[in-house]
């Protein structure tokens, strides 16, 4: 789904044209989401399992990097000698787990790219039913689940939650969906949590100075520089200007840029069509990692990587929160 433009109202001055006009005729549909996701909440019994369950989840639809940053405390964790392994619905993907994630012999069809993408460099699960991987996960020896998304669903019991917040766009126009990006209310989903995780430069949402939660700061990192010559970029993901701003940032020269919806399973119509861009410009391919898993594989070797990760202020800090649940844990 590519987020409609009007989300970002407030963000974007060329958006609030419509948002009265749209605002009154998707408040009943909002209405109806927000009340069937509070009667989900109150009639949910999460399942518990004996190891702990770290939720990394955020109030908004996408774009808030919640994959790199459950890559990076999953490598945090491990590091402590903790088998920690993360845990995806598979978003896109037509197995239903529970299963571990095989890059080797899965594809993004199989299990979506988010899962794929984790699976390139640690442990990673795939479950529709939560309760059931976690469990699952349990019995085959992972010794902590981080539950990459999940927030919002209450099937599992969560030890520590961290809601993700992007400095940049915090919570869009502030509505809940579909009139806005909002999962949930931001009080709502801020009391429920443990701990604020804020991507990117930009002051704390009022918000969360408001809950009382600690607040870690983190950011996307690229992994290397970015590559020699002119570049026309792609990137089907929440924010794609993200990737684009950070490209620009380690010196990538970009020629031309096309948005995706996020999640979008690319085609070879596609990729004919950026091939038209590439000629054009005389220049090369790039995309995200996330991208790049969706794209058809005989086609993956002409597009270039650009990587990014997520880099905690102060490991120490995660470090802190997260060491009572470390002594449950037998490494």
């Amino acid at each position: 789904m590519k987020a409609p433009y009007f989300w970002s109202a407030g963000l974007d001055p060329s958006a609030r044209e419509s948002a009265p006009v749209l605002r009154a005729l998707l408040t009943p549909l909002s209405w109806l989401y927000l009340w069937g996701f509070k009667r989900k909440l109150a009639r949910a019994v999460p399942e518990r399992v004996s190891v702990p369950v770290i939720c990394i989840g955020n109030v908004t639809t996408g774009g808030t990097g919640k994959t790199p940053v459950a890559e990076a405390i999953r490598a945090q964790i491990n590091a402590h000698g903790i088998r920690a392994a993360t845990l995806s619905r598979g978003h896109g993907g037509r197995e239903p787990g529970p299963l571990k994630v095989d890059p080797a012999r899965h594809t993004f069809r199989d299990v979506g790219d988010e899962a794929l993408l984790l699976a390139a460099t640690g442990e990673a699960w795939i479950s529709r039913d939560r309760a059931r991987g976690a469990c699952a996960m349990q019995a085959a020896g992972v010794g902590a689940v981080l539950l990459d998304d999940g927030h919002q669903n209450p099937s599992l019991a969560k030890d520590f939650t961290f809601v993700v917040i992007d400095a940049g766009a915090p919570f869009g126009n502030g509505h809940v969906l579909p009139k806005g990006p909002l999962r949930e209310p931001v009080s709502s989903g801020l009391a429920r949590a443990h701990a604020v995780i804020l991507m990117g430069e930009g002051p704390v949402p009022a918000a969360a100075l408001q809950s009382g939660k600690p607040v870690l700061r983190a950011r996307l990192e690229a992994t290397g520089p970015a590559p020699s010559g002119p570049l026309v970029a792609f990137a089907g993901i929440g924010r794609p200007e993200k990737f684009l701003d950070s490209l620009k940032a380690s010196g990538g020269d970009i020629r031309d840029a096309v948005p995706y919806a996020d999640h979008h399973p690319y085609t070879a119509a596609d990729l004919n069509f950026l091939r038209s861009l590439a000629r054009r410009d005389a220049a090369r391919l790039i995309t995200t990692s996330k991208d790049h898993v969706r794209l058809p594989p005989d086609t993956q070797p002409e597009v270039l990587v650009f990587p990014v990760r997520a880099v905690f202020e102060s490991a120490q800090a995660l470090d802190a929160l997260l060491a009572p649940l470390f002594k449950r844990v037998v490494p």
